[in-house]
């Protein structure tokens, strides 16, 4: 009786590996069995100490190609037993020599003779010494005598006919490096970029693997290959069954790249070859021969170089696709963060993560147990640590602590709560040596410069939780600026931090680590900041404010310069900074001149003045921004007196007075340049008893003179749509009115005009050619829908016209075959488009840097919205609109809040001073002049570099 298997792998042309058909129990590695097919002879395949024989690998691809994956039967002939074989290595077991058949050549056909198959080939022999005729009935019995008399017909056919081994002609000569090449780094570069072709000649585990790189026709290298961004369990390496050291799934892993790729073509694309690789080496093996008798799982290959730590880490593509993906997909492997580097020019660990995301999703195989255990994190005193993991938000940073922490307050956070958090996944240089000191302050300086004061948008990676004396902390990805750049990646990429390692199985980590490897790979290759070999250390900063007598000394010649450049470094009081002048390479204690800000508690045992921590609050803002100060005296502590002036020039001082958290000190005041404007200052915030003059009990001053208000229009709110807007400057849009009946009005008649047009007598007659002014129904191009045109210029040459679509306020130009005459009962309802432009502003130029930004935020802001708006002018029939967003929360509190006032803000507009009824609306003016400020303030659209605005 015959048995079946499936054919593992090809040892040589005449010796199989087979397994049984059934997938091995979860945890066991299959059992395998050597068949040495009876009757005939192949030649031999070359090892680390011998050649290939002629042909012999010629005959192993035939028999591989025939059989490798498939079903076999075999009836077993004899066996040799263990006594009488030699062992080269190990105990020697006993070989069974088979008849192997395969699946019939066609329906109704006997099932083929494997043996008779290789002789017809020609690539292999008979054995002799069986003898003939009745001494091979004596020897094998009449069956198998009479099936030999048969084979040897067939190996006399393919001799005669030159067939494989008895081609006269000889072999190409091959050659065959057992070893891994004797400089893999070398070898790598030689390759790189080159899809190989290769043979797997052995699965070590999952994701390690024993190929053969077919170089060209005359050069075939072994190679250890590890696949590179996956890792799979460690499996064993015996045939007997013994897993014990085997880890869990890392059979099944094993089994399921054998299934696949053992034995079958693959290319290989090699990226690295690494000193040392986390995961196990391969080990020296034994021959084929060796194999054949041990059973030792080394599958009868040549064995490895003694240096088995060398590997090579590749891309393994199957015709179907990267095996790594499929591992991954299956829950087989886990993905390598550390390989995304050398992965990144061909397309990094996207597809990989995604591949293992799924598995987690579907709790298969390594992710069986996801999510069912996971323990709530505790935060030490025995509670659950708050969560926000996976949440975002958008802010503005107003603090930079370090070389990876920040602070930033959420967007529509009343309460103004600074958020401390730490870039997730990375670690800045910290101030343990000179150089540490050195890159630390150079982080530091460039996430100030990049991110204070301005807008970001952050992801709560992970939450990492209350240890010891450190509280609990939110790790995130920030991204900022119009093009959202990661700042952890820029900072990294610059030598400004390196990337956290990860444990494998920690999920805490950065939403885009691959990019930050990629990036920290690219800072060690070109030597930046902490990975240069440059000798660096901090300068020396002299503290100008120590004493009063060293603060005199620098006073006269400061004094005489005018403003310096300066960045504020700590608030400790309304009207007290400590400041650093860069170029000078000081830092002084400044202390605003003119006026007096209410004192805060410096300890928990005093008492803050009234107002006192309104005041801190406000001079705060200022924190780490880039500011002029300018120097008047000194006093006797140290500290300088004088002025200090915010980024859009505003003086600090004013702004205090202004809003009622300081005094003036009329005195001083009288003799500073900028006196006058203190007093108009505090006589503001008593009139509107800000803050300290809440309680002001003597009468409010006389209001400032009216504006002229002559130009002003009574309000005149309506429901719009905006329908299209101008691909020309000067920059206008069009809108459509949403009153009940209008709307209603144009519904109905866009129903029957369609309905009109899928009528025949709606074509247009012969020789039609619209004249400028016609009313026409024209196709728009870009639904292929009819709508009702006014023809604003013809060419009866060109046969074109272009066309303003009345209903809607688009323009185009299109060709006459697309234009028919207006019906007469489609005349009677006016166009329900209305020619607009924005009130008091004017976009940025198209043609300028940021003209297509604005273009872009406007729609944004108005495309798909019923929008609410105010026409506070009319010119012939241009409505000069305040768009009002009524979804906008900000809409509720502020009388003024509109999308005019927005853009403005985000420097993507500028007030129009060129409108004749600017003056006539003071109270929106302030707003669009206080816009403005906040915009040069933050340094947004076309302050990004400073104030460019008119004077």
């Amino acid at each position: 009786m015959s048995a079946r298997a499936i054919v593992k792998f090809v040892l040589s042309g005449d010796t199989i590996v087979v397994r049984p058909k059934e997938a091995p129990q979860k945890g066991k590695a299959p059992k395998e069995r050597v068949l040495h097919i009876a009757g005939i002879q192949a030649p031999r395949l070359g090892s680390t100490t011998r050649e290939d024989e002629p042909h012999s690998f010629s005959a192993r691809e035939y028999l591989r190609a025939l059989l490798v994956g498939k079903e076999v039967a075999f009836n077993i002939t004899h066996t040799l037993d263990a006594s009488t074989l030699k062992a080269n290595n190990g105990p020697a077991q006993d070989r069974e020599f088979v008849s192997l058949y395969i699946a019939p050549a066609g329906p109704g056909q006997a099932p083929q003779d494997v043996a008779a198959l290789i002789l017809a080939q020609g690539w292999a022999k008979m054995r002799d010494g069986v003898g003939e005729g009745d001494e091979a009935v004596r020897r094998l019995g009449a069956e198998e005598a009479k099936k030999r008399e048969t084979l040897r017909t067939f190996e006399a056919q393919a001799k005669a006919e030159g067939k494989g081994i008895w081609d006269d002609q000889p072999e190409n000569q091959r050659t065959v490096s057992f070893q891994m090449p004797a400089d893999p780094h070398a070898f790598v570069a030689e390759n790189e970029d080159r899809d190989i072709d290769a043979i797997v000649e052995q699965v070590r585990d999952g994701t390690q693997f024993r190929v053969r790189l077919l170089l060209d026709e005359h050069n075939h290298q072994f190679i250890n290959l590890v696949l590179a961004g996956a890792k799979s369990p460690r499996s064993s390496n015996a045939r007997d069954g013994d897993v014990s050291n085997a880890e869990p799934w890392g059979e099944e892993a094993k089994f399921f790249t054998e299934v696949r790729v053992l034995q079958r073509h693959i290319k290989v694309r090699l990226l690295s070859a690494p000193v040392f690789l986390g995961a196990s080496p391969f080990q020296s093996g034994p021959t084929p021969a060796a194999a054949a008798k041990s059973g030792s799982g080394s599958n009868g290959l040549p064995a490895p170089s003694s240096g088995g730590a060398s590997v090579i880490i590749g891309i393994a593509t199957h015709p179907n696709g990267n095996i790594a993906e499929f591992l991954t997909g299956a829950g087989l492997a886990k993905v390598i963060d550390w390989h995304a580097g050398i992965l990144a020019p061909h397309g990094g660990l996207d597809r990989l993560r995604a591949a293992e995301r799924s598995a987690k999703e579907k709790r298969l195989g390594l992710w069986e147990g996801y999510g069912v255990s996971k323990i709530p994190t505790s935060n030490g005193n025995g509670s659950v640590a708050s969560t926000t993991k996976g949440t975002e938000f958008d802010g503005t940073v107003v603090r930079v602590w370090g070389s990876d922490q920040i602070s930033v307050v959420a967007k529509g956070d009343e309460s103004g709560r600074e958020r401390r958090l730490q870039f997730a996944s990375v670690r800045g240089p910290r101030g343990s040596d000179a150089k540490q000191a050195f890159w630390a302050n150079e982080a530091k300086e460039f996430l100030r410069k990049r991110l204070i004061g301005k807008h970001v948008h952050v992801h709560i990676d992970y939450i990492k939780p209350e240890e010891g004396d450190f509280e609990e902390r939110e790790c995130v990805t920030v991204t900022h600026g119009n093009a959202n750049h990661n700042i952890s990646e820029q900072l990294i990429e610059k030598g400004l931090a390196t990337v956290l390692r990860h444990k494998r199985d920690d999920e805490d980590r950065s939403l885009e680590l691959d990019k930050l490897i990629v990036a920290e790979q690219t800072a060690v290759t070109e030597g930046r900041g902490i990975h240069s070999t440059k000798d660096v250390s901090l300068p020396r900063i002299v503290d100008a404010s120590e004493s009063g007598s060293r603060a005199s000394q620098y006073l006269p010649s400061w004094k005489r310069a005018g403003r310096h450049a300066a960045v504020v470094d700590f608030v400790a009081a309304g009207s007290r900074f400590k400041v650093f002048m860069p170029k000078e390479n000081t830092k002084v204690t400044l202390v605003l001149a003119g006026i007096r800000a209410p004192r805060t508690a410096r300890t928990a045992a005093e008492k803050s003045e009234p107002y006192g921590p309104e005041s801190l609050k406000l001079a705060s803002k200022y924190m780490q921004r880039d500011v002029e100060i300018a120097f008047d005296s000194t006093d006797k502590s140290g500290g300088f007196i004088g002025a200090m002036y915010a980024p859009g020039g505003a003086n600090v001082a004013v702004e205090l007075v202004r809003e009622g958290l300081a005094t003036v000190h009329t005195y001083t005041a009288e003799n500073l340049p900028f006196g006058r404007e203190l007093i108009a200052a505090e006589e503001e915030a008593k009139k509107e008893k800000k803050n300290i003059w809440s309680t002001y009990s003597e009468e409010e001053a006389v209001a400032a003179a009216p504006t002229d208000e002559s130009g002003a229009l009574a309000p005149d709110y309506l429901d719009v749509y905006v329908s299209s807007t101008k691909e020309a400057e000067p920059f206008g849009f069009s809108v459509q009115v949403l009153d009940r009946d209008s709307v209603a009005s144009l519904e109905k008649l866009m129903s029957d005009f369609s309905l009109h047009h899928r009528q025949a007598t709606a074509s247009s007659p012969a020789g039609f050619s619209p004249k400028t002014g016609d009313l026409v129904s024209a196709k728009f191009s870009e639904d292929n829908q009819w709508y009702r045109a006014k023809v604003k210029r013809s060419s009866a040459i060109k046969k074109e016209a272009m066309l303003y679509f009345i209903d809607y306020g688009n323009e185009e130009t299109m060709p006459f075959s697309r234009i028919r005459p207006l019906d007469s009962k489609f005349k009677s309802l006016s166009g329900q488009a209305k020619e607009a432009r924005l009130s008091f502003v004017k976009l940025v130029p198209r043609s300028s840097e940021y003209g297509p930004e604005a273009l872009r935020r406007f729609a944004q802001l108005t495309e798909g919205r019923k929008l609410v708006a105010n026409t506070d002018q009319k010119e012939g029939n241009l409505l000069h609109l305040r768009l009002i967003d009524p979804s906008d929360p900000n809409a509720a509190d502020d009388p003024l809040a509109c999308l005019n006032a927005d853009l403005v803000r985000e420097g993507l507009a500028t007030i129009d001073k060129s409108c004749k009824y600017l003056n006539a609306y003071p109270q929106v003016l302030r707003k669009l002049q206080d816009a403005t400020e906040g915009a040069k303030r933050d340094r947004l659209g076309i302050f990004e570099f400073g104030d460019v605005s008119e004077d």
